[in-house]
């Protein structure tokens, strides 16, 4: 039985094979009567052009021979040059009066132009009141705060303590525990005081900026980072891991309301430059959302990558640049649309931001590569790149503009960079994790809030 089922088999096969053939002769021979077809309407064609072409000449030859020995003929032909003889000779004149007048034109705009030029020069302050940051762009402190010490606050996440630089010397000259993880230090927006995000504890840690000591503490359900509104009227707590942004009185602490990010890892903030709007990166989400601060609620989202982390505004308030660390560069993203329009790579581990003195320039910290990236506004190229070594993180300025603070979270230490030519000026060991320092007091004539983000 089982040759049998085995010789049917057999011939099923052949039989299938044959007829494989058969379709693959016919098909040759389709293909064959397809391509002389196809050769043969060709060879059509370029007979009825050469027949085309043969009549326009015959055609041609009979006018040029009726026009050269016909009356008729010759006055069209008369007629026709002298049209184009006088035609020719009323055109050069405009032309050679057209060049003399665009060559005096010319003369007054170059002299219009050197004027504008002029003015513009002249109108440069005002340029610069267009700038978000143009009462950062100093090196001198608001008059309420000129006779307090400049210190460097570091928190030291893992150790629950804070650690006192002072940068004139780059020596520690206090130390003192807070409660549980420490994440950021926040200037207040009047910059009367500085508050500890304690996010395991749910309070913060108030520091009195005249002693560099802890005064007070206040209450908020785990404050991983904190903000303040452009008009100072609210506070922003960031709670992380209940994915929400919190509205509060920035005087009474009364709750305003609180708005939902439906992805996880929401971390980092900036405002727009009228302060109606805010962007926020959610961190393990690859997504950055764009937050109605009147109407208290998510207005609209990108997805941008990998880990975006911090944010920061161009000087001209159009963009926003957003580091992200799984991407390993910073994204552009254009806040009307919601929509990306440039990259910039810059090293492994992209993490913080920080715009320079004069505004020209964003630092990007490279987290995973220990250095720094220098971003020119400009062009949106990296110009420099700088090298901390280490874990560098979370970024502040001296200032004077000219000192680089820069946190290292993963080998316990605080890198100085100088910004005129990127060399490492001191490296000072301070506690496990520290994160987001804070330079105090700086120029600006508020504070936004995260570790000191002034305008």
């Amino acid at each position: 039985m089982r040759e049998l089922e085995r010789e049917r088999e057999k011939e099923y096969w052949a039989e299938r094979e044959r007829l494989r053939e058969d379709t693959h002769v016919e098909g040759d021979e389709k293909t064959s009567r397809k391509a002389f077809r196809k050769e043969k309407s060709k060879e059509g064609r370029q007979r009825q052009w050469r027949r085309l072409i043969f009549v326009l000449l015959v055609t041609l030859i009979a006018a040029y021979l009726f026009l050269e020995h016909t009356s008729y003929g010759n006055g069209l032909v008369s007629q026709v040059t002298d049209l184009t003889r006088q035609g020719e000779e009323e055109q050069a004149a405009p032309e050679e009066s057209g060049y003399a007048e665009e060559q005096a034109t010319g003369e007054e705009d170059e002299a219009q132009g050197e004027g504008a030029e002029d003015d513009a020069a002249g109108e440069q302050p005002a340029e610069e009141e267009e700038n978000v940051y143009a009462a950062t762009m100093t090196s001198e402190v608001k008059d309420s705060l000129a006779g307090l010490p400049e210190r460097v606050y570091v928190p030291n996440v893992m150790e629950n303590s804070i650690t006192v630089i002072d940068p004139a010397t780059f020596q520690i000259v206090d130390s003192y525990q807070v409660e549980q993880l420490p994440y950021h230090v926040t200037p207040s927006w009047d910059m009367s005081k500085l508050l500890v995000n304690n996010e395991e504890s749910s309070t913060f840690t108030v520091i009195d900026p005249e002693t560099g000591r802890p005064s007070d503490t206040v209450s908020a359900p785990f404050p991983y980072n904190f903000y303040y509104t452009p008009d100072g009227e609210t506070a922003l707590v960031v709670v992380e891991r209940l994915q929400m942004l919190e509205f509060r009185d920035a005087e009474t602490w009364e709750l305003q309301g609180s708005v939902y990010i439906p992805w996880p890892g929401v971390d980092h903030l900036d405002f727009s430059k009228d302060g109606d709007y805010f962007l926020a990166s959610s961190e393990w989400s690859g997504v950055v959302s764009k937050v109605d601060v009147e109407k208290m609620e998510l207005a609209d989202y990108v997805e941008v990558g990998a880990l975006p982390i911090d944010i920061k505004l161009s000087p001209d308030g159009k963009f926003f640049y957003i580091a992200d660390q799984g991407s390993m560069g910073v994204h552009v993203i254009e806040p009307e649309e919601m929509k990306e329009i440039d990259f910039i790579p810059t090293g492994e581990g992209a993490h913080g931001l920080q715009v320079s003195r004069d505004t020209k320039s964003l630092y990007v910290s490279n987290r995973l590569e220990g250095t720094v990236s220098v971003i020119d506004f400009k062009t949106r190229k990296v110009t420099d790149k700088w090298v901390t070594g280490g874990t560098p993180d979370m970024f502040q300025l001296s200032p004077d503009g000219h000192q680089l603070w820069v946190s290292g979270r993963y080998d316990g230490a605080v890198y100085v960079l100088d910004t005129r030519n990127g060399e490492l000026l001191s490296t000072i060991y301070t506690g496990v994790q520290p994160h987001g320092i804070a330079y105090f007091p700086n120029p600006g004539r508020f504070s936004l809030g995260h570790n000191g983000v002034y305008r």
